[in-house]
């Protein structure tokens, strides 16, 4: 039906597909990781330098 190399075709799409989705949750998580860490440090009151002064 899709020829003689579809399954090659359809393993590498699938393998693409795994890859981009594995690469798009590790930046959700890897976001969320330094986005924690960035408010513990702003609690116990150490800025940014990029905050400018103040």
């Amino acid at each position: 039906m899709f020829g003689e190399h579809s399954l090659f075709i359809l393993a590498s799409y699938g393998v693409s597909a795994l890859a981009l989705g594995g690469l798009a949750l590790w930046t959700v998580l890897d976001g969320r990781s330094v986005r924690r860490r960035l408010e513990e440090l702003d609690s116990r009151g150490v800025k940014r330098r990029s905050a400018g002064r103040e």
